[in-house]
C-alpha cells in the first residue's frame, strides 16, 4: 500500500474501528451531493480580466509544464482560493 497521510491514516484506524456507520437515504444522499460536484465544476459565467504580458506568459508557461490549457489553470487557482485551499508559502 502507498505511504498515507497523517489524515488518511486517522480515517483509516476510525473506519476498522468500526466507526463508521451508513447514512440514511444513501441514494439520495449521493444523488444530493452528485448535483453539488456538477455545480461546481459548471463554468457558467464568464469573467475578463487585464493582467500584465509578464504575468500572463508566466501563466500559459505554469500551464504547459502542467500540461493543462492556461484558462483552466486561472480557473483553478481562483476556485482554490475561493474555497479556502489556496495558501500562502512563508519564506
Amino acid at each position: 500500500m502507498s505511504k498515507l497521510t497523517k489524515e488518511e491514516k486517522g480515517m483509516l484506524d476510525s473506519y476498522e474501528r468500526g466507526e463508521w456507520r451508513s447514512v440514511k437515504n444513501l441514494g439520495s444522499e449521493i444523488k444530493r451531493y452528485q448535483a453539488m460536484a456538477r455545480a461546481t465544476l459548471r463554468k457558467d459565467k464568464r469573467v475578463n480580466i487585464r493582467i500584465s504580458s509578464h504575468d500572463l506568459e508566466r501563466l500559459q508557461k505554469k500551464a504547459i509544464e502542467d500540461g493543462i490549457p492556461y484558462q483552466t489553470l486561472i480557473a483553478s487557482l481562483i476556485h482554490r482560493f475561493v474555497s479556502g485551499r489556496l495558501v500562502n508559502k512563508t519564506a
